[in-house]
């Protein structure tokens, strides 16, 4: 798969960008009528009461203030890019930064306001709209709006691709895969949560044992806002060790239908929402989104002579009623149908030989579905959520000894697992104190039948238990908010592991203090555990014995001391330093090497024999500066530098993990034109990182299945990763509907992607395979633009 976009002959990609340039100026030239529009939100206070008299303006002036249920609208908008800010006395005021305000298609623009502190003239005479974080988690969290992600360079509309380009994230090999790699840990120690409800999955062709994939599930019309946090995580959060990723949708519209649909190189989107049993009331208390996605990658492969066929369709889906003022209920879908197989082309040709002999056989279903009830006191104290989820996960992997006639299985894994869970969160505030407690409980099944050849592996496992966790939390602020405080714990135990409720007791504490005006100095120490994956708790041995049931839960250790300047309300410095220290790690009894090491592959993670043995430890400092829109220029840029190390058997001998890369730099900016034009672009840098070396004298033996010697783990290392994405979007607003369309250009300077070797057999220029057989080493070519268009409309 690494080899997808390396054998893309795009026939002077060049030419191909001059033409659309010109097509979207043609299109650009065509008059259209001035349209104004309303648009309007919500302003509510942290307890998620309404506020009255709130006032709302736009960055023009142009405003309005809030009814008794907290809604306001403001009329005769002009569609372009804005700032908007919701203010009230005795609360902080809140920005949303760079809101793009179009004919149809505008969300609600919502407010959740805290209150202040601070005496009457320091709330007048202050800029209480900067960019903030929340006092829980005060470091190492970043959030990207709605708006930042749909325009994002080198995105695709893809929500997970969007978050790789946070502060500390390390891109994939290749570039090419959603796994989020957060200073130094492996990809399966995030998690992932879709409006409080935990989704185990959130890409196509997932990764089992782990959570990365080439697509993301998410459509990005559904979503208002994402927040990563890659250290300080909140108590109610199980099995997180290097982050947790919260996705945030918006409800559907409550007064008339509308639909979006969305096209890009890879797949087109429709999304349709609308309110439901609305009689003469103006707004229903019921909505709806609905959306569904389907690939023509397929398609596309085939018409450029690619051997694989991925092919998959999407579908998202999200009910909201209002049952009066105190009590909402909320229904969530989100599911999956992938098949990816491949296809021998009309000519031989050595790189797609290569991809026809090595691809899996992928055959993956998902569902996640649940109701979350929330209910906000009539006393003003606080509110409750309780959320009811099932997520399920149907994987068949398989790979062939002949792919072209799908014989001789090599490995095949024919996977089910699913999960129950409930959640109940409750929070009170008392005396200025935010408290917060809850727990969860799940039930969790897991079943599989496994074929290995290679490693002579064969078993088939049923395994179900019950994982259930406590939590609470602690925050108040002092000295008119200038010092906060945070403290909380949470613990898990299930009936599968020996692991009791004391066993994974995690503590965690963070203090925040603005020592001067703008200049803020915080630091958070924290214990997490996570539960081996069921590919590990479920593995058998030939004689059908649980050989892991003794896995004790991977434990990680964060220190974090961080310094913050707010120069301007719309811009934020920092500088932090994190040390992760891990223990209890899995360590692959056959390689010999931490499962740190894996998961960023299409593969099946932790079927096999496991000890808990392993250690690790990653540490750096990483710089931030981000600026939110401002005069019409918007940008965030990050430099990290740090080490990740793991150790196998031998606890005393660290070794650099297969993320090791040591320094990376991220860049994203945008500029706003006039006529709703708009041009932005997105770097990456990745250090020279190690790689596992190919296993050859074994792999000819096992071919097509590759062999890897991780015993020279950090030997070698692959060339230092830059790619340089552009973009161009151009916005017309109708009256009836609005259009976008953009022109997007990955690896513009077309510089190589560092790839491990790849072998394959030596063979002649027919494809016959020459004897006595060996292997040779497939060039690659990745240093390529690859530009591709892409429309949305709304109406």
């Amino acid at each position: 798969m690494a080899m997808i976009k390396t054998k893309i002959d795009m026939n002077s990609p060049s030419k191909q960008i001059r033409i659309i340039l010109v097509m979207m100026f043609l299109i650009s030239s065509i008059s259209y009528a001035q349209v104004k529009v309303t648009i309007k939100g919500k302003v509510q206070d942290e307890k998620g009461a309404p506020i009255l008299g709130a006032t709302v303006f736009l960055n023009n002036n142009q405003g309005n203030v809030t009814d008794e249920n907290g809604v306001y609208r403001i009329t005769n908008v002009t569609p372009g890019s804005y700032n908007i800010t919701a203010s009230f006395l005795g609360y902080t005021s809140q920005t949303k930064f760079n809101i793009i305000v179009k004919s149809k298609g505008n969300p609600s623009f919502d407010f959740v306001l805290k209150e202040s502190n601070e005496e009457l003239e320091e709330v007048v005479l202050s800029n209480q709209n900067k960019i903030s974080r929340p006092r829980e988690t005060p470091l190492s969290t970043q959030s990207l709006s709605a708006v930042e992600i749909a325009t994002y360079p080198g995105g695709n509309n893809d929500v997970v691709r969007v978050a790789q380009t946070f502060p500390g994230v390390s891109p994939s090999v290749g570039g090419f895969r959603n796994d989020l790699i957060i200073r130094g840990g492996a990809p399966n120690e995030t998690v992932y949560y879709l409006d409080g409800m935990e989704i185990p999955n959130i890409n196509h062709f997932a990764t089992q044992g782990s959570a990365g994939g080439p697509v993301g599930l998410l459509n990005v019309s559904f979503i208002n806002d994402v927040t990563l946090s890659t250290s300080a995580f909140g108590a109610q959060y199980d099995n997180p060790l290097s982050g947790v990723l919260q996705f945030k949708q918006r409800d559907g519209n409550r007064e008339h239908l509308a639909t979006n649909i969305r096209v890009s190189a890879t797949d087109a989107a429709f999304t349709l929402e609308g309110p439901l049993f609305k009689r003469e009331q103006k707004e229903s208390k019921t909505s709806f989104l609905l959306s569904v996605r389907r690939s023509y990658l397929q398609a596309l492969f085939e018409l450029i002579g690619l051997p694989i066929r991925p092919n998959y369709w999407d579908y998202q889906y999200k009910l909201s009623h209002e049952i009066d003022g105190y009590n909402n209920l909320y229904v969530l879908g989100l599911g999956s149908i992938d098949d990816f197989t491949v296809e021998a082309p009309n000519e031989f040709d050595e790189e797609a030989q290569l991809i026809l002999d090595q691809a899996p056989f992928i055959d993956q279903k998902t569902n996640s579905i649940g109701i979350s009830w929330n209910r906000r006191f009539k006393d003003g104290s606080g509110f409750m959520q309780t959320t009811l989820s099932n997520n399920r996960l149907k994987n068949i992997f398989t790979t062939y000894q002949d792919s072209q006639n799908e014989t001789g299985v090599i490995f095949r894994n024919d996977a089910v697992e699913y999960e129950t869970k409930l959640r109940y969160q409750l929070t009170k505030f008392v005396n200025d104190w935010k408290l917060t407690g809850g727990f969860n409980t799940q039930y969790s099944y897991y079943k599989n039948n496994t074929i290995n050849n290679t490693d002579n592996i064969f078993f088939t496992t049923e395994i179900d238990f019950v994982k259930y966790g406590l939590f609470a939390n602690a925050t108040k602020s002092f000295f008119n908010d200038k010092l906060d405080l945070s403290f909380g714990f949470r613990t898990d135990s299930d009936g599968f592991t020996e692991a009791s409720l004391l066993d994974t007791f995690s503590p965690r504490i963070s203090l925040s203090y603005e020592f001067i005006e703008d200049w803020r100095v915080s630091s958070t120490i924290g214990r997490y555990y996570k539960l081996p994956p069921y590919t590990i708790l479920g593995f058998r041995d030939n004689s059908g014995n649980l050989i892991n049931q003794d896995s004790k839960y991977t434990q990680s250790n964060h220190y974090v001391l961080g310094l913050q300047y707010t120069p301007t309300p719309a811009t934020i410095v920092s500088l932090e330093g994190f040390y992760k220290q891990y223990d209890d790690y899995p360590v692959s009894v056959l390689d010999q090497v931490s499962l740190a090491n894996k998961g960023a592959d299409f593969e099946v993670i932790g079927s096999e024999d496991v000890e808990t043995v392993g250690k690790g430890r990653s540490y750096g400092l990483e710089f931030q500066y981000q600026q939110k829109l401002t005069n019409n220029f918007y940008a965030i840029f990050s430099y990290t530098y740090f080490f990740s190390e793991f150790t196998g058997f031998d606890r005393s001998e660290y070794v650099p993990s297969v993320w090791d890369s040591r320094h990376l730099i991220s860049f994203v900016g945008g500029y706003k034109l006039k006529k709703n034009w708009e041009i932005s672009s997105r770097y990456r840098f990745a250090g020279k990182t190690p790689f596992v070396p190919t296993d050859l004298n074994q792999t000819l033996i096992t071919y097509p299945e590759i062999s890897l010697d991780y015993s020279r783990l950090g030997e070698v290392k692959l060339n230092t990763f830059s790619q340089l994405d552009a973009r161009v979007d151009k916005k017309w607003n109708y009256t009836k509907w609005s259009l976008n369309v953009f022109l997007e250009v990955q690896n513009i300077l077309a510089q190589d992607i560092p790839l491990p070797p790849e072998y394959g057999l030596t063979r002649d220029n027919q494809g016959n395979i020459i004897t006595p057989i060996s292997l040779t080493e497939i060039p690659q070519d990745s240093g390529i633009p690859i530009p591709s268009i892409g429309i949305v409309v709304d109406f």
